[in-house]
């Protein structure tokens, strides 16, 4: 560790102000970045904590019925707080372990959007809507890689808005060390289509598998992707799993998913 300046404001527009400065980064539970300074991965001038600001904690409905999550709100409390989206509490309630549930955020993890990170797949496959202290953007337009976000320097994630599919489920097949998924599939069913986001198997981040989509939108069933496939080629490769590897476990964690959702 170094010696940075460290600010806790207690609104958002201090938050906004206090990141102005050059070189400072927003602080949320810090379950990335504090190990990323220990690593010295991370040289801010100035960290700016998140936690004291309240107007970006809690969980609501909107007008439209999609349940709006503040950035701040802890997944141990998303675990308990979203009752009418299961697939996503029981996301929230199986992210690492309870000190990493308690301290994490949900508007860290998106805009930090770890490559095997489970928010990501909720996002996008839920078609949910980021909102900063500055705009609203689509899930769809907001992830652009691994570790890279549509977010610009000193903006803030204050909400995430997510409709709410007539059936969903996130399947993980995860890391057990860490918890982080080595493959994970959240499949959401709506009115109009079907969404199917994949985490943990690309090396350009969380996707769309369009084809799988496509099929279980006229039978949503496992076997409508029965002989479906990824590309192996792009996949993650490391000692856990090969590309090859992470490839058909994204068949079969869809497959999964969707058996689950039923």
């Amino acid at each position: 560790m170094y010696a940075f300046d460290f600010e806790k404001p207690t609104s958002l527009n201090e938050a906004v102000t206090a990141l102005q400065t050059e070189e400072a980064m927003p602080l949320g539970g810090g379950q990335t970045l504090i190990p990323s300074l220990k690593q010295r991965l991370a040289a801010p001038s100035k960290l700016v904590s998140l936690r004291g600001v309240d107007e970006i904690r809690g969980i609501c409905r909107d007008d439209a019925g999609r349940i709006c999550i503040g950035g701040g709100t802890t997944h141990a409390e998303v675990a308990a707080g979203v009752p009418e989206y299961p697939a996503l509490a029981a996301l929230a309630a199986n992210i690492g372990d309870p000190a990493v549930r308690n301290r994490g955020t949900i508007g860290g993890s998106l805009a930090n959007n770890d490559p095997s990170a489970c928010y990501p797949a909720a996002a996008l496959a839920s078609g949910a809507t980021i909102v900063t202290n500055t705009r609203e953007i689509a899930a769809d337009d907001y992830f652009e890689g691994m570790f890279m976000t549509a977010l610009e320097e000193g903006e803030i994630i204050t909400e995430v808005r997510f409709p709410v599919p007539e059936k969903a489920h996130y399947e993980k097949f995860e890391q057990p060390a860490s918890r982080f998924a080595l493959v994970g599939v959240f499949v959401a069913k709506f009115a109009d289509g079907v969404r199917v986001a994949v985490t943990g198997a690309s090396e350009e981040g969380v996707f769309r598998w369009s084809e799988a989509e496509a099929a279980l939108a006229s039978d949503f069933t496992p076997e409508a992707v029965q002989g479906l496939s990824v590309p192996a080629e792009g996949m993650i490769g490391d000692l856990h799993g090969s590309p090859e590897y992470r490839a058909h476990l994204v068949g079969v964690m869809t497959r999964r998913a969707v058996a689950a959702a039923g």
